[in-house]
């Protein structure tokens, strides 16, 4: 495994270009980028919605994400904003964050989205670039005028290079759009001409606005689909609370079909023979189905009550973990829910360490308003590097649990004994979200993806 301290990292900062350019990494403190979002949405009424929203948008200021990730959150955010009554504070920022540049490791200007926002609110909007970057040249050595270098709708480069129509220029490197101008802009190009027309650009940043939040659009009423704009969000939610209300009334002895996988007794268990199984999950934690966050479907997981209440309530299912009852019930047992399993009885990664208080106002650096978010993404990077060494001939000690080729593992007897995903799966450590620790899930790459993106921490599974 490569790895790189301070000083190597300075040496790579300072590697030219193929145009002569210095590379420039360029980068932000995202959380910044929704915080006064989140106030202004838990001003609004929207509660346990506004923190996972916040989570997902500010993520998507980071290098890896899709060209079009930024405009997603931003439709999900102005979708909830018409849940509140159109809350026009909600919509004016969440109009500027979809402008906010996005970080830039490479000092190259970052594509912009090709495809149409679902929210009228949001048409014409795209993110200015920070003034750092190379405005000639994008991600991917893309030279402008090229596909993804004009912004949808637009029919030339963006002049002045790196405007947005919030700001008639780019934004200072590592700065906040929201803290520089109040407008978000008219949605319309800045100047599409060639440069010699210049004077046709839009009124400077700080132009002095007064409530100038635009009206909500007629197009989209308040009944707009709920906390998040994936179509399977709340269902996903609901069909765990059913798996769990499911699960409340069986018990090991419960007759099942071999491959079934439950919570039973509060262990994860799978049938075998006609019986379950259960393996209990480690101190402080407990068996409950979750939604997963990136497609339609659930997972197992050994978890704390809490977390599992928070997953479920960030889908916009209401009624706690078993929905008080109210959900639809499942044909089978857990049948279409994967294989996870308990949390890695690591020291670095202690599931039985009390929930971290309330946060300050203001977000952590890079992480979320909850001081341990990017602490549990860390640690969930960190089991998944450990996991790439293991096998099954592997030493372990009794409780010890891990993922091993894509399965999740318990040590029996001194080796690892695995257990498979359901298919499409894969086992991951995934970061907790309301209380310090990590877990073990059968899940998709995407959904572990996005909850250790969520959680602030950079570099995708493993952090590399």
């Amino acid at each position: 495994m490569v790895h790189f301290n301070k000083a190597s990292l300075v040496a790579l900062s300072v590697v030219a270009l193929s145009n002569a350019r210095p590379v420039k990494r360029i980068a932000q403190v995202i959380a910044d980028a929704t915080h006064d979002w989140e106030q202004a949405c838990l001003a609004a009424g929207g509660g346990q919605q506004c923190n996972p929203l916040s989570q997902a948008a500010f993520s998507t200021l980071l290098a890896a994400p899709g060209p079009c990730a930024q405009q997603d959150a931003a439709d999900n955010m102005i979708d909830l904003a018409h849940q509140l009554n159109n809350d026009a504070e909600m919509i004016r920022l969440t109009q500027l964050f979809r402008q906010q540049p996005r970080n830039a490791p490479d000092s190259l200007s970052t594509l912009y989205c090709q495809t149409a926002p679902r929210n009228a609110e949001l048409n014409g909007l795209f993110n200015c670039q920070f003034a750092g970057v190379n405005p000639t040249v994008f991600t991917g050595n893309v030279q402008v005028g090229a596909a993804g270098t004009i912004p949808f709708g637009l029919n030339a480069p963006v002049n002045p290079p790196g405007a947005c129509p919030a700001s008639a220029t780019p934004v200072p490197d590592g700065q906040q759009l929201e803290q520089l101008v109040q407008s978000p802009g008219t949605g319309k190009q800045v100047d599409t001409a060639p440069p010699a027309k210049s004077t046709d650009a839009a009124p400077p940043a700080t132009s002095p606005v007064v409530n100038t939040a635009p009206a909500p659009s007629p197009a989209v009423p308040a009944t707009a689909p709920a906390a998040d704009s994936k179509p399977f969000t709340l269902s996903n939610g609901q069909d765990a609370q059913a798996l769990n209300a499911k699960f409340a009334t069986l018990t090991s002895d419960s007759a099942c079909t071999d491959g079934d996988q439950a919570c039973t007794d509060g262990g994860f268990a799978q049938c075998v023979g006609g019986k379950f199984v259960v393996s209990g999950c480690a101190g402080g934690t407990q068996c409950f189905a979750l939604p997963l966050v990136n497609k339609a479907g659930t997972s197992l997981a050994c978890t704390t009550e809490g977390d599992a209440e928070a997953r479920i309530a960030a889908t916009g299912a209401t009624g706690g973990i078993t929905g008080n009852g109210s959900a639809a019930p499942v044909s089978a047992p857990a049948a279409p829910v994967a294989s996870p399993a308990a949390p890695v009885a690591s020291p670095a990664v202690p599931e039985s360490t009390p929930a971290a208080p309330a946060p300050a106002p203001a977000p952590s650096a890079d992480a979320n308003a909850k001081p341990f978010a990017l602490d549990n993404g860390k640690d969930a990077q960190a089991l998944n590097r450990k996991f790439q060494g293991l096998s099954t001939t592997s030493s372990c000690n009794l409780g010890d649990n891990a993922c091993i080729n894509g399965g999740f593992a318990q040590c029996v007897n001194g080796s690892f004994v695995v257990t498979g995903c359901a298919g499409g799966l894969t086992c991951a450590a995934v970061p907790l979200v309301n209380s310090r620790g990590t877990s073990i899930v059968c899940t998709t790459q995407d959904d572990a993806l996005a909850r250790i993106a969520a959680s602030g921490a950079a570099g995708g599974l493993t952090g590399q």
